[in-house]
């Protein structure tokens, strides 16, 4: 269970971030100085990744990311008008909001680090790419079948022991079925 970020640790950072770095669009900055300002409101920020997957969230921007300067997601709904979701926060104090800040090194930050936040939104695999689940998956195969080999090595030894000359021959059958199969991960 993650520890709550306190309103003042999140308005430390948005003075640090507000200081620091040129924001893509302007009204971003209204509104990151209307959330500082409003205690009972900030308390209701929550500064995560992937924000596209919460229910009502926004995307800001720093100067020098390839990111677009803003974002703001509502249900279905994504604007690039910060002048709207400026006007659902005021509107919706209550409702959590969940915030994604883009600049330069973000993931390397650790005063982002400390206000940053698990998204409860993403999906459970999210951060399996295609190239991941296919590694995954191959190696999950290949464990299986060195695991069906050392079975199989196990019940040949019991065939020589029992004297059991056909399941012997049966088996080595299979074995080098599986050791093909092996090879072929080679």
């Amino acid at each position: 269970m993650q520890t709550p970020i306190s309103v003042d640790e999140k308005k430390d950072f948005v003075r640090w971030f507000l200081n620091h770095f040129q924001l893509k669009k302007r009204e971003s900055v209204w509104i990151l100085n209307y959330l500082m300002n409003h205690e009972t409101l900030l308390s209701s920020v929550h500064f995560v990744n992937e924000v596209k997957f919460c229910p009502r969230g926004m995307e800001i921007s720093a100067q020098g990311v390839t990111d677009p300067p803003f974002r703001f997601y509502k249900g279905q709904v994504m604007t690039n008008d910060a002048e709207k979701s400026f006007h659902d926060l005021r509107m919706n104090q209550d409702e959590p909001v969940y915030i994604q800040m883009n600049f330069d090194n973000a993931q390397q930050c650790s005063k982002y680090a400390l206000v940053l936040e698990e998204n409860p939104y993403l999906p459970k695999d999210y951060y399996l790419n295609d190239r991941d689940r296919s590694e995954a998956n191959r190696f999950l195969s290949h464990s299986l079948l060195r695991y069906r080999q050392k079975q199989m090595e196990s019940r040949i030894d019991e065939a020589l022991i029992g004297g059991d000359r056909m399941e012997f021959k049966r088996l080595c059958t299979e074995l080098d079925k599986i050791r093909q199969e092996l090879n072929a991960f080679s």
